[in-house]
């Protein structure tokens, strides 16, 4: 597991890459909503497997979050992302329980809502240059209850990347929700891979 800083784009995929250099055989490379930038964009390390997109933005060569967020279609939730605070963003904590876990008790989701980290501008704004998903084998499951990423916009990325979709009722924290669909997917990806 990657913690990732947040700052931007680079630091991350910089972060990831060096984990990735200090693992023994083939890695399965998993990202959660922004995450999926990064696995992108970190995923065409030499020992990578395969990419698995949860609820999560893939962009293509040239594209950021902030582009594949900056025309939602009508009648799409809006997420409750507050204005910028000394370069970086949060979610709203009376919003975050409905957009972000609706499917999870109240108490575990103001414990999401008050554990937030922090993300830095700059990481929207980072563009990718080489998608992971050109070059390696995909697996998308997109989130059908999801409030911060619609799910029309889910299925089109992950058909664009060509990738194994499944589809699982669930809101954004589908990992937490839902996590034996979540695994599912990440082990059939590991099972391709070997």
């Amino acid at each position: 597991m990657v913690q990732n800083p947040t700052f931007s784009l680079a630091g991350d995929v910089t972060a990831t890459r060096e984990v990735l250099d200090d693992q023994d055989g083939p890695v399965v490379l998993v990202g959660h909503s922004y995450g999926g930038a990064v696995v992108s964009e970190a995923g065409t390390h030499e020992k990578v497997a395969a990419v698995v997109y949860i609820a999560a933005f893939a962009p293509d060569k040239g594209e950021s979050v902030n582009a594949l967020i900056a025309d939602p279609p009508p009648g799409a939730p809006v997420p409750p992302i507050l204005p910028p605070r000394n370069g970086f963003l949060f979610l709203d904590r009376e919003k975050f329980h409905q957009s972000f876990a609706a499917d999870l008790p109240a108490e575990t989701a103001a414990f999401m809502a008050d554990s937030q980290v922090p993300w830095g501008v700059d990481a929207l704004g980072g563009t990718v240059s080489e998608p992971a998903w050109r070059v390696r084998p995909s697996w998308y499951l997109v989130a059908t209850d999801d409030r911060m990423i619609p799910p029309p916009a889910q299925r089109a990325m992950a058909e664009r990347a060509g990738a194994t979709v499944s589809e699982t009722s669930g809101s954004h924290a589908i990992y937490v929700s839902n996590p034996d669909a979540v695994a599912a997917v990440v082990r059939a990806a590991a099972a391709a891979g070997r």
